[in-house]
């Protein structure tokens, strides 16, 4: 039960992650807060990540890294992917290789927690 909603969580969140990327926003009030949208997009893959890695845990019955990291590189992929979306079929918005760092830290971040994840779980044994 907990897999299959990890993997829908998952499912949803890669979907949302489109759709706020993708789709023009009017009237949003500015936060004010300088380079707000790079701290977005590294929480949106740094999500994405955790939520993938989560499954492959619960599916694989252990965290193994080789998995995170294919997940990390996808995490990375699909952000250029999307700035690749944003600048050639979207008039609002613009590629930004910045947005690219950010998504790919916030994945790295999530594969460092992992990491440490599996080091204290292996201490603990």
């Amino acid at each position: 039960m907990l897999k299959k909603a990890t993997f829908s969580l998952a499912v949803g969140w890669t979907l949302l992650i489109a759709v706020l990327c993708l789709v023009k926003f009017t009237d949003l009030p500015s936060i004010g807060v300088s380079g707000a949208d790079k701290y977005v997009h590294f929480t949106l893959h740094f999500v994405f990540t955790m939520l993938w890695g989560y499954y492959l845990w619960l599916k694989l019955n252990e965290i193994a890294l080789t998995k995170i990291i294919f997940v990390v590189t996808s995490s990375l992929c699909y952000g250029i992917l999307i700035e690749i979306l944003q600048e050639t079929l979207t008039t609002t918005r613009r590629a930004d290789i910045f947005d690219v760092v950010a998504n790919f830290s916030g994945a790295l971040v999530a594969l460092l927690l992992f990491i440490l994840i599996k080091r204290l779980k292996t201490e603990n044994k």
